[in-house]
């Protein structure tokens, strides 16, 4: 058996470099007040963090949002998480005592699990205690994946991988059935065995879609599960809504000491934020956390600055002139480094807009000649995006922006690849539509579907006016708002949107992750919301997605990128660049990415 003992990932942990405009304009700060003795939670430490939207819900296997994520990782556990500061990102044990042990094809993973690790008191456990978290806790946590009871959004992770469990899953979803390839050895060892190698498993078993749930639980709530759930993680849920989700420390929390050396401590590139003291504590540290789901940035700006409300946020884009002093290099003016910390960040994700290829307007049909000549439109639609106006506008000018389906984020980036997709060409999309026949009379209505409000008004508004400058009727573009993120996944998942709006986060730092998302097998309801179907593509991939990361992996994965260009499936894409602040009296150092509510076990707030 061969032993894992560390995976180090690089992940970019660099500002994007733009040219230099600074603005005199500053706005006069809110004298923040002394922060007032807490009259809802006498006595506790509270911190209080905000979020740009709200869960869809809160089980596991529908976390499917960076928001759902954030809260079920700290609600729940996962055998391995990321340290807390290591950069670049280097998973850890959590629930398992230490990296799995590997057979020598690839193919058996034997992991040891914690002992004395209990989940919450619920009143689904007898006598209301909650109790001792076994190995085929684990078991039922991944099968619950593959129960279409649960519609689990997350599958896609396992389907195809793990020995019987897609058989297990055509013969009902029997739970006194064992699987071959998922095995409780003992009462704290699992075993799981792959038809083929899965290099990202240990990823996935880090992931939210993962986190360990106890069955008497998701049994006694039954759909009511996602909004009241129960784990075994470092905080208990107290209240959720749509506007927030409370928590209080878990006092039956694993006593397991703060290591920083370990967890990556760098005192020049951390030593500002207070970590330091809590070395050797074992966390949570504080008592409650206010979890804001506070859509519009002016409102969140406001509860930031005032002082005494969220202690966290990101910085809005139209504060922007008010925070940022240089973008070569990156600086805040002085009164804001002065009142906050701050760091930034390039995310391990992107934005980017796509079509449903099942969409008969836009996508295949299965005529070859119409076919061709919606390939034309797609790839007109493309070229009329102007992606240097999209990041001036609405990312501070600080977004990379790249061709394609592999972000910065990951090794197998490639800097050079075929920039030409992402050029503006407004005269070369005149002549693709035109030599495929396309007139302002036969062009199809095009639906453009996101979340609804301000902001998303305003993208929409501006591709309009892309697609005007290359002849498309501005009446036949139309604009479909959704009230919530989760109405809009919703839709996107029953194939519903001929042409979306969308951001995507890594769940690991491995291009294979964002080259699933168009993966034929992966489509609706799974993460393949383009329902795209490429059998050349298909095939690829799983060529690529058991290898060892190699040249030869990544030749791949270029190829299956070159392929998603000349497909036209995706206009692609900006990796932003994100501002943090918090306040002075909040001991933490916050990540959106990789990372997830993470590192919200570790925060600390000053009496």
């Amino acid at each position: 058996m061969l032993k894992i003992i560390k995976i180090s990932i690089l992940l970019l942990f660099l500002v994007a470099g733009v040219s230099c405009t600074e603005s005199d304009s500053t706005e006069t700060l809110q004298q923040e007040p002394v922060k007032k003795l807490d009259s809802k939670y006498p006595g506790k430490k509270v911190y209080r963090h905000s979020m740009d939207g709200t869960p869809t819900t809160l089980d596991p296997v529908r976390a499917a949002v960076i928001y759902s994520n954030f809260v079920v990782l700290n609600i729940f556990d996962t055998l391995y998480s990321y340290k807390y500061l290591a950069r670049p990102y280097e998973l850890k044990p959590n629930l398992a005592t230490s990296m799995p042990d590997v057979s020598e094809d690839g193919l058996t993973y034997t992991i040891n699990i914690k002992k004395g690790v209990f989940f919450h008191d619920d009143v689904s456990f007898e006598n209301g205690v909650g109790r001792e978290l076994v190995a085929q806790d684990v078991i039922y946590s991944i099968q619950r994946h593959f129960d279409k009871q649960f519609q689990s959004q997350g599958a896609w992770l396992f389907a195809g991988r793990i020995v019987g469990l897609d058989d297990w899953k055509k013969n009902g979803s029997d739970y006194s059935q064992e699987i071959e390839g998922l095995q409780a050895i003992d009462s704290h060892t699992i075993q799981i065995k792959l038809i083929e190698p899965y290099p990202q498993l240990i990823y996935t078993l880090a992931m939210g879609f993962t986190a360990v749930v106890p069955r008497e639980a998701v049994e006694h709530y039954g759909v009511e599960f996602g909004s009241k759930p129960v784990g075994s993680g470092p905080f208990i849920l107290d209240s959720f809504n749509q506007e927030k989700a409370v928590l209080f420390a878990n006092p039956k929390f694993r006593k397991e000491s703060l290591d920083l050396a370990y967890e990556g401590y760098n005192e020049e590139k951390h030593g500002f934020t207070g970590v330091k003291a809590l070395d050797g504590l074992a966390p949570p540290y504080i008592d409650v956390m206010e979890i804001h789901f506070v859509m519009e940035t002016s409102s969140r700006w406001n509860s930031f600055t005032k002082g005494d409300e969220i202690q966290y946020t990101t910085v809005p884009k139209e504060k922007a002139s008010t925070v940022i002093q240089s973008k070569k290099p990156l600086t805040l003016y002085p009164e804001i480094v002065e009142k906050y910390h701050h760091t930034f960040m390039v995310e391990s994700g992107f934005v980017y807009s796509g079509f449903d290829m099942s969409n008969p307007a836009f996508g295949i049909t299965g005529d070859p000649v119409q076919d061709e000549k919606n390939k034309a439109l797609r790839c007109a639609i493309r070229k009329s995006f102007n992606w240097d106006q999209r990041n001036r506008a609405f990312y501070f000018n600080l977004g990379t922006v790249f061709p394609g389906a592999i972000t910065p984020s990951v090794m197998e980036f490639d800097p050079d690849f075929d920039k030409e997709s992402i050029t503006v060409d407004i005269e070369g999309a005149k002549k693709l539509l035109a030599d495929a026949g396309w007139t302002p009379e036969s062009l199809p209505v095009l639906e453009y579907h996101s979340t609804g409000g301000t902001l998303y008004r305003m993208f929409y508004e501006q591709f309009r006016g892309f697609l005007k400058k290359i002849g498309y009727p501005v009446n036949k573009i139309k604009f479909k708002p959704y009230p919530s993120f989760g109405a809009f996944n919703k839709a996107l998942k029953n194939g519903q949107t001929p042409y979306f709006s969308l951001a995507w986060g890594l769940d690991y730092p491995d291009a294979e992750n964002t080259l699933q998302l168009f993966y034929g097998p992966n489509h609706a309801p799974g993460s393949n919301n383009f329902n795209y179907m490429n059998p050349e593509f298909d095939k690829k991939f799983e060529e690529a997605k058991i290898m060892q990361p190699s040249p030869e992996r990544t030749k791949l994965y270029n190829e299956l990128n070159q392929i998603l260009v000349e497909d036209c499936v995706a206009v692609s894409g900006l990796a932003r660049n994100r501002i943090y602040l918090w306040h002075k009296d909040t001991i933490m150092f916050p990540d959106r990415e990789i990372l997830g509510g993470f590192f919200a076990k570790y925060v600390d707030v000053k009496n």
